[in-house]
């Protein structure tokens, strides 16, 4: 029996959903960094008393997907020790985290002494030390090479201090964390207007809508795989690295078994399992149904198998920072082309399946962005170009904020033409774009499908692979190839140019009438 009608459960639910809208909404606006206030690389939800996702806004499938395993590590570790008004810290990846970068703050709402909920939001500072600029070197092996490491702690000044410190642009740290402070504030303060209500209710429902949309699909077990192109920058991390899913559907439950993937390697591209549950979620919601609510009810029909000590489940102390952004992309590559054999209908050809990780070091800033790419062709229509896919939802930075804010000009910034795949709906093309360093500076690159394409399905032809390049002095005739993941030192008019994958085409062309 439930207390709540359809109608009053759907506008609970959708309230809740509101709360992390809000919060987001703030989170960027009080940001300092264009990585969060333009990018808008940031996301927000709100939990259960027992930390269960209860309601997030639309904001970065990666972040939202792992973010409970980090509530519920804080509230592991400091529920008992955080008051009202209080918060959590927390960026370790081997403690719910995805990497160094993503930090995640957690606030208790206590309303006449009784917990009502948790308010969390995530974002990813564009600097907390480590090797290169950016705090994601290429070359890193060992957790400690990336930056700051914080396991679940109460934030407190000394905190803040040490926090601030760990970076090359303290100031916009401080901002960046500001802002999420305030975020959570006013998230709390929204969630306390609940007290009382039926949040069991609401995570109940995510179950059984996801039970019904997995019990539509037929039982049976399907196998599927795809690579990484490297898992680093260094001579001995360029190999490909294997991704196997064996996934099985028995009534009203499914199981992803990533048993034959390849262990962590020495390098950067290493995923937690945090985020292999993440991609999993994505992908199941996608297929199935998009209006389930996202909440921690909507998982419980779904295990996760993910070797210990795997590129998909790394254990410490593996480097990680590219695992989050390229190994999550694969990841979910593999689980919807799994599920397009039990789902054909529903599922598109593979979208560019990388981030495109470029991150610019100089005196006294740092900056990060994601650059989009093709979309996969899908039944019925062709895949969208030039927007981010599948694990990310953030936006380019705009040119006029870039070069306000930062000594670079933007030379080019298009569409790939044609780099999409050929067939009955075409897969979309990537992005072109050049960046022209107007002072000497350090840049990482971290970027998959530079060997491997994105395939297509149904005799789709497959996108086109993304490439690096670098004009020393802007001249075309002194162009040099990079290769997927690298750091490099760049002189003032030295130009990078970024070409983004294509996605995958749905179907072959069909001829026309005489050819």
């Amino acid at each position: 029996m439930t207390e709540l009608d359809p109608a009053d459960l759907e506008i609970l639910t959708s309230r809740l959903s509101g709360i992390a809208y809000e919060m987001g909404v703030v989170l960027q606006r009080g940001a300092s960094s264009p990585n969060i206030k333009e990018r808008q690389d940031c996301s927000a939800a709100v939990f259960t008393p027992e930390g269960e996702l209860l309601g997030q806004a639309e904001h970065i499938p990666v972040h939202l997907g792992s973010m409970p395993a980090a509530v519920q590590a804080a509230i592991d570790a400091c529920g008992h020790a955080v008051g009202p008004g209080g918060q959590i810290i927390v960026n370790d990846p081997f403690a719910g985290g995805t990497h160094l970068n993503d930090v995640t703050l957690v606030a208790p709402c206590v309303v006449d002494g009784v917990l009502v909920g948790w308010a969390a939001n995530r974002a990813h500072h564009a600097d907390l030390g480590g090797m290169t600029p950016g705090s994601m070197p290429p070359e890193a092996t060992h957790i400690a090479q990336e930056g700051l490491r914080l396991p679940p702690v109460v934030l407190d000044d000394g905190i803040v201090e040490i926090f601030v410190a760990s970076s090359r642009t303290p100031d916009e740290r401080r901002a960046d964390l500001d802002a999420q402070i305030g975020a959570n504030r006013l998230g709390v303060a929204r969630l306390a207007t609940f007290a009382g209500s039926p949040f069991a209710e609401v995570v109940d429902y995510g179950e059984r809508r996801m039970r019904a949309a997995i019990a539509s699909l037929p039982d049976g077990v399907w196998t599927a795989e795809d690579v990484m192109d490297s898992t680093g920058s260094l001579p001995h991390q360029q190999s490909p690295a294997r991704i196997a899913l064996t996934l099985v559907i028995d009534g009203d439950t499914a199981t992803f078994d990533f048993t034959g993937t390849d262990m962590q390697r020495p390098g950067n591209v290493n995923a937690v399992h945090a985020v292999t549950v993440s991609a999993v979620g994505f992908a199941l919601r996608a297929v199935t149904d998009p209006t389930i609510p996202a909440n921690g009810g909507a998982l419980r029909p779904v295990r996760v198998e993910a070797p210990a000590g795997s590129i998909v489940a790394a254990a410490f102390p593996a480097a990680v920072g590219g695992g989050n952004v390229e190994v999550s992309q694969r990841i979910a590559d593999v689980c919807l082309r799994a599920l397009a054999a039990v789902a054909p209908e529903r599922v598109g050809a593979a979208s560019q399946g990388t981030m495109n990780n470029l991150l610019v070091g100089g005196e006294g800033w740092v900056y990060y962005e994601t650059v989009g790419g093709g979309q996969g062709g899908r039944p019925g229509r062709a895949g969208m170009s030039g927007v981010h896919t599948n694990m990310t939802n953030t936006r380019d930075t705009p040119v006029e904020a870039l070069e306000r804010l930062l000594p670079m000009r933007v030379v080019r910034y298009g569409l790939r033409r044609d780099s999409g795949g050929a067939g009955e709906f075409a897969g979309g093309d990537g992005i072109v774009r050049e960046l022209e360093m107007l002072e000497a500076v350090t840049v990482s690159i971290i970027s998959e499908r530079r060997v491997t394409q994105p395939w297509g399905l149904t005799g789709g032809g497959a996108g086109a692979i993304g490439e690096n390049w670098l004009l020393r002095g802007g001249d075309e005739t002194r162009a040099e190839r990079l290769p997927d993941k690298v750091t490099v030192q760049l002189d003032a008019g030295d130009v990078l140019r970024v070409l983004t994958p294509g996605g995958g085409a749905w179907g072959a062309t069909i001829p026309r009438n005489g050819s």
